[in-house]
């Protein structure tokens, strides 16, 4: 398994996992490489160091001495300590979060958020469209709306 570093035309890096070489270049003739934050499809391979994948009984044989001597675990570093491509991680990582653990209830974003707060429909996370105006009318409601911008292709499947 070779892991890439690759860099679309918007400046996002981001990790591609290929099978080999070969595999890479024909995926990326083909056009079917996207940038997983913007969904950019001029991707590039940056120079990057090589990576060993692993078994996961290999890699615990080489991480076994190593995990005698570990220093306790820390607290997490701060926003201002990620490097951008980290932020990025990040911020795809909740992205993708809250759209597995919530229901797409869609256009009807306000009155399903209404419903749930006046106790007539079921208590449950929900997500979905709403213009500004509605979001605003539901805060003055004191119903809770976070505005989180979600690219198109994140919604689908990684491959």
């Amino acid at each position: 398994m070779k892991v890439l570093d690759l860099q679309c035309a918007q400046l996002h890096v981001f990790e591609g996992w290929f099978g080999s070489e070969e595999d890479y270049l024909a995926q990326h003739r083909q056009g079917q490489l996207s940038c997983p934050i913007c969904g950019e499809t001029q991707v590039e391979k940056k120079l990057s160091a090589p990576r060993l994948n692993l078994k996961r009984s290999q890699a615990a044989d080489v991480a076994a001495p190593q995990a005698e001597s570990a220093a306790p675990q820390t607290e997490a570093p701060s926003v201002a300590d990620l490097s951008p491509a980290q932020l990025q991680a990040a911020y795809m990582h909740v992205v993708r979060e809250m759209l597995r653990q919530t229901e797409d209830v869609g256009e009807r974003f306000a009155q399903e958020a209404r419903a749930i707060h006046a106790g007539e429909a079921d208590d449950r996370p929900i997500r979905g469209q709403t213009s500004p105006e509605q979001a605003q009318e539901l805060a003055e409601e004191g119903i809770s709306v976070i505005a989180l911008p979600v690219p198109e292709f994140a919604k689908q499947t990684l491959q």
